[in-house]
Order: C-alpha cells, then sequence, then structure tokens
C-alpha cells in the first residue's frame, strides 16, 4: 500500500500537471472507484478549476476554485497517471477526467479495487472527508510532544500504535518497520513501555527514513506504485529490514527474520532490536 513518501511523489506530480487547468468532463467506469459516502456526485466536478492538490498522512485532493475536493485513497494499488489522451485505456481504468485545455487526461487505475475517490466539501483545514485523520509527520503544525503523550496512553504493541492514522497518520507497514529498526525498537513492544526519549527518537527516525523515501520517489516493490508519469520510486533498494528476511543486518550481521503481526508480517533485526528490561515487578528499568 503506498505509504506517505509515495501520496506525497503523486500529489506533487499531480500538482505540477493540473493545477490552473479547469475540467472538461468526467467518467466513472466502476462502481467502487466512488466512495459511498462521497457528498456529491462526481459530475459536479465539470467546469471547475483546479487550484491545489493537498496531502494529509495517505490521503489526497484536488481542491477546486467552487471550493470542492477530490478526495483519494490510493488503497493497495490506486494509481494516477497523466495520460496521452490518444493513449489505449488501461485494463483496470476506474477514473477519467479531462481538461478543456492540453492534449493529456488524468486516469485513476485500480487493479484491487481498494482505493477510492470521492467528493468532498472544505473543512478547517482538510477537506470534511478526511478530517479523522491526524496530522502525519511532515505537517508543520505537527507537535511531537502531544503525539508522545497521547501514545504513552497506549498498552498496545508500538508497531499497531504506529500504524493507527487516527494517532498519526501516513506510516505504514514499511515504514514502520524502518523506524523501529533505525530506533532498535522491538514492533511488538508495548507503545506505554517506552519512554518519552525513545518515543522522541522513534518520531525523528520515521521523518528520516521517509524523507529519505522521499527523495528518491517512494518505495516500488511492483508496477502497482508508480508516480504520474508512470515511474517507480527507488527506495527499496537502500530498505534495511523490510522485505529482507534471512539477509544480515547492516548494523550488526544478524540475519533478519519476519513475524507474524496483525494478518500481516514485521521484519527486524532480533538482535538489534531486544525486548525492552522489565523488573519482576514490571516495571520498566529505564525512568521516563
Amino acid at each position: 500500500m503506498p505509504e506517505l513518501p509515495e501520496v506525497e511523489t503523486v500529489r506533487s506530480g499531480l500538482a505540477n500537471a493540473i493545477v490552473g487547468r479547469t475540467i472538461r468532463n468526467t467518467s466513472i467506469f466502476h462502481h467502487r472507484a466512488i466512495n459511498p459516502k462521497s457528498e456529491f456526485d462526481f459530475a459536479i466536478l465539470e467546469g471547475q478549476k483546479v487550484i491545489s492538490v493537498g496531502r494529509r498522512g495517505k490521503f489526497l485532493w484536488i481542491r477546486t476554485q467552487g471550493s470542492l475536493n477530490l478526495v483519494a485513497h490510493l488503497g493497495m494499488s490506486g494509481q494516477f497517471l497523466i495520460q496521452p489522451k490518444r493513449k489505449t485505456d488501461e485494463v483496470h481504468l476506474r477514473a477519467r477526467i479531462s481538461f478543456t485545455k492540453g492534449t493529456d487526461e488524468l486516469r485513476f487505475i485500480d487493479q484491487r479495487t481498494f482505493g477510492w475517490l470521492a467528493i468532498s466539501g472544505d473543512g478547517p483545514e482538510v477537506p470534511l472527508m478526511a478530517s479523522h485523520i491526524a496530522r502525519d509527520l511532515f505537517d508543520p503544525e505537527f507537535n511531537t510532544k502531544l503525539v508522545v503523550e497521547s501514545i504513552l496512553l497506549k498498552k498496545s504493541e508500538i508497531k499497531r500504535v504506529l500504524l493507527d492514522q487516527k494517532v498519526l497518520s501516513g506510516i505504514g507497514n514499511i515504514y514502520a518497520d524502518e523506524s523501529l529498526w533505525r530506533a532498535r525498537i522491538h514492533p511488538q513492544t508495548a507503545a506505554n513501555s517506552l519512554t518519552r526519549r525513545q518515543l522522541s527518537n522513534l518520531l525523528r527516525q520515521a521523518t528520516a527514513v521517509m524523507s529519505e523515501a522521499l527523495a528518491v520517489g517512494g518505495t516500488s516493490f511492483d508496477e502497482l506504485y508508480v508516480n504520474v508519469n508512470g515511474q517507480s520510486g527507488y527506495f527499496d533498494r537502500t530498505l534495511a529490514v523490510y522485505g529482507r528476511e534471512g539477509e544480515p543486518c547492516d548494523r550488526c550481521g544478524t540475519p533478519i527474520i519476519r513475524i507474524s503481526f496483525a494478518n500481516r508480517s514485521s521484519h527486524l533485526c532480533p538482535k538489534c532490536q531486544i525486548w525492552p528490561a522489565i523488573s519482576a515487578g514490571g516495571t520498566i528499568f529505564e525512568n521516563r
């Protein structure tokens, strides 16, 4: 599933390609392309001028002059592609937007149909349909101290908390594993057993790894994630643990292992990422 660096790469590409253009026609080719909670019909976008493209976490939206937002979640395999109008339609084409000027168009392709589009009105900061999503680490208003305090209230595993988009948004399986490795934290460690220092460092590591991924266009393991020009990202070449089961840890040489986690997998170094030391009474030795 595309995570923050991949969605930001798509957002940036869309902004460069469609801001300032006026939408001529819209077409939907699969009923699951439109979220049932969409506030308006897709065709309401026709005649609207695109003024910006925004993002929070894994959500992105195309805002128009009429205070409408085409909100999108890419799901597992959703893609926005800028394609020449004359190009043959993709097998999994789900929606099309054409513009009053230019020889290209915007296409939404989704092989697994877990992604969706929806029309939403403006909220105070983000579209109403994305208002339940927490700020992400790249948000100028992200407050590390407040997020650390909220994490300390959670009893579940720290990886589960990192994936909770209501705590902080944008982190998925890949960057959770990479961030935890960098911070030397086992993914099954109870969130409320960590110290404030450990959690602050974990958020710094998450910011760093996603910034590095963004610089090379994100992570592509297959053709399901590409930017708006159909190009893959290259961060998979520098991943430390994700997808590297059996390979040596870049830090200590111990083979990377994969464990089951919430119907998915976690990759980690069993030597670098140890469980926290706990006293006989269940108290963490390190003070917060």
